[in-house]
């Protein structure tokens, strides 16, 4: 957890510091009261006459004591809840930035629904130890130690009861956390089971009645809830012990205390060897003993039970500090894993908006090579994709078929770097993906994924999402549309491109989110065009009108498409058959039909006759 909160600002440190000081000075006005209050006793119990000022004087110092120490802490919890939220801030940001950070590979090992308890749930978790921690976790030790230290040497016997009642406390708060702490681990995980079957349930809303499995569905929440519950009712049944206990041991103290006084007060007497004339004097002698006495016992009363308060603000800490040390764990493993593909910095093309750019006049545009790329997914040593040579030139058409599981949408992932390829080179405008910025590669690069993702905003946000640096007018957005054939359905639309696309674009059909984000893609006007099954959802008369308006209007961009239909692809320039992650054939649609077995019983599976004639 150290390493979590030294991301802590600078200047919150500081305001840290400071909160250390003001807590010392609140203990320090806590201890001082006994002192008052004995001065008040010993005043009660004198034989001395007009002493009511004195006492008033006494009581004044104590109000202004008890007055000090509520503005001091008052003061501190301000601060203390200032930086617990800046905490929270600045961590939730760092772990949002890594999260941004991620590739395929990275998301292999978190579930969405565990990534999102951990920037949320988790960090309040260590939010709350701050908070309570600079208040409770600081005050309570320096309190202990202060008590035990005035303690020390008014009585032996008194001090032997205390420090009995703090090993009691000890043993039992360390017995209780040697059970508990294990247990907070497993809750943290039990959450995030809680949290996939609910983002599960909700989002296969539709498979789920679909298949009338509401009852399966309600049985696999009520099984991960009922763990959870199981879990945190185990935790709190054995926390609850350790308050009776403390209650108990807070009650014995005072009663022990108070009656070994009694004993020692009660044995302060004349004896036989007062002679009569010193009678009064001995007897004013042995009442200021008792009431010295008496008020040491009311001042060694008070500071027992400040040590037994420190403990019990300790147990309030020990409640959440082991829920809390998990959760640290959880968020360092996120800001910990190490990202696979990095952005690259060794080469940077000539660009107005980025400083010190540098580039050939010779430098191809809209070029994309493979040259002996080989891959394997992370975790597993044999190559799926293998020995992969091919070229595209600007304005070029590339098409990719192949059975399912061949390798097609993976060729694109190393295109686009969400892959780096593990053997060989992948070349944009002759230059390795791995040496280009992520900000500069994907500005040539625009990526229209198998499964069309929308966000909760307008048409035209949606749109216009693709680069933070492009200037996209009204009439680049609404080029962009034509071509994808949506321009049609978008001015149906309530409010055409203001019109408000829920999360995920459940308001709109398939063919309309795979037509929005090909226009997405369209209007950052990329050098390349990458689309990875994205006309699967479209009627046949809306897939050749988008393939006719891209060739027409899109000369100069390089296309490479991955489909499963014949027709989307036979006018292709080149097309590359894959199988078992291999090039097996290379050529135009004619001349596959005659060299290739794969691609002519593909072809025959989805053509007539007279169709593969044409």
């Amino acid at each position: 957890m150290i390493k979590i909160i030294k991301q802590l600002p600078g200047r919150d440190k500081l305001i840290a510091l400071l909160c250390l000081a003001l807590v010392a000075g609140q203990v320090w006005l806590d201890i001082e009261l006994p002192d008052f209050m004995a001065e008040v006793v010993q005043k009660l119990a004198s034989t001395e006459e007009n002493l009511t000022g004195d006492i008033l004087v006494s009581g004044m110092w104590m109000l202004l004591c008890a007055a000090g120490s509520v503005a001091l802490s008052i003061t501190v919890g301000y601060l203390a809840a200032r930086i617990a939220a800046n905490f929270s801030y600045t961590v939730r940001a760092s772990l949002f930035n890594k999260i941004s950070d991620f590739g395929t590979a990275e998301m292999k090992h978190f579930s969405p629904a565990s990534l999102i308890t951990r920037t949320t749930n988790d960090i309040t978790q260590i939010q709350m130890v701050i908070s309570m921690g600079l208040q409770v976790m600081v005050k309570a030790p320096i309190t202990a130690v202060w008590a035990v230290v005035r303690i020390l040497g008014k009585s032996t016997s008194l001090s032997i009861v205390v420090a009995v009642a703090v090993l009691i406390l000890a043993i039992t708060i360390t017995t209780v956390m040697r059970f508990v702490i294990p247990k907070f681990r497993i809750i943290q995980r039990q959450v995030d089971d809680v949290n996939r079957v609910i983002d599960e349930s909700l989002t296969g809303l539709k498979v789920v009645r679909a298949f009338n499995a509401d009852e399966y569905q309600q049985n696999k929440f009520e099984r991960v809830n009922l763990n959870l519950t199981a879990t945190n009712l185990f935790t709190m049944r054995t926390m609850s012990f350790m308050g009776p206990i403390i209650g108990l041991v807070m009650s014995s103290i005072q009663l022990v205390i108070y009656y070994i006084g009694a004993i020692i007060v009660n044995g302060i007497n004349l004896g036989d060897t007062s002679p009569t004339g010193e009678l009064i004097n001995t007897v004013k002698v042995l009442k200021d003993t008792r009431a010295d006495f008496f008020a040491d016992l009311v001042v060694f009363g008070s500071y027992a039970m400040m040590v037994v308060m420190s403990f019990m603000m300790l147990t309030m800490i020990f409640m959440i500090l082991p829920r809390a040390q998990v959760s640290a764990k959880r968020i360092r493993e996120v800001l910990d894993e190490e990202i696979s593909v990095q952005s690259g910095n060794a080469y940077v093309p000539n660009d107005k908006e980025i400083e010190g750019a540098v580039e050939s006049a010779a430098d191809p545009i809209g070029t994309i090579e493979f040259k002996n790329v080989s891959f394997h997914f992370p975790g597993s040593n044999e190559n799926f994709m293998k020995n992969l040579n091919f070229q595209v030139t600007q304005g070029q058409t590339l098409a990719i078929i192949g059975s399912t599981g061949s390798g097609k949408s993976t060729l694109l992932n190393l295109a686009a770097r969400l892959y780096d390829a593990t053997e060989g080179e992948v070349l944009i405008d002759g230059h390795n993906v791995k040496d280009y910025p992520f900000e500069v590669l994907y500005k040539k690069v625009g990526l229209i994924p198998q499964k069309a993702t929308l966000f909760a905003d307008t048409i035209r946000d949606n749109v216009t999402f693709g680069d933070r640096h492009a200037k996209i007018s009204e009439e680049d957005v609404m080029a962009a549309l034509d071509i994808a054939q949506a321009t049609e359905f978008v001015m149906k639309k309530e409010g055409g491109l203001d019109f408000m696309v829920s999360q995920g674009g459940s308001n709109i059909s398939g063919g309309q989110k795979q037509r929005l984000a090909i226009a997405r893609a369209i209007a950052k006007k990329p050098e390349i065009l990458l689309f990875d099954d994205s006309f699967s959802a479209l009627d046949f008369k809306t897939d050749r009108l988008l393939r006719k308006e891209i060739a027409e209007k899109l000369k100069d961009t390089t296309c490479v498409i991955v489909a499963s239909r014949i027709g989307t692809i036979k006018n292709a320039d080149c097309i590359l058959v894959l199988a078992d992650g291999e090039i097996v054939g290379k050529g135009t649609h004619r001349e596959l039909l005659k060299s290739c077995d794969v691609y002519r019983e593909i072809a025959q599976s989805q053509l007539t006759e007279a169709e593969l004639e044409a």
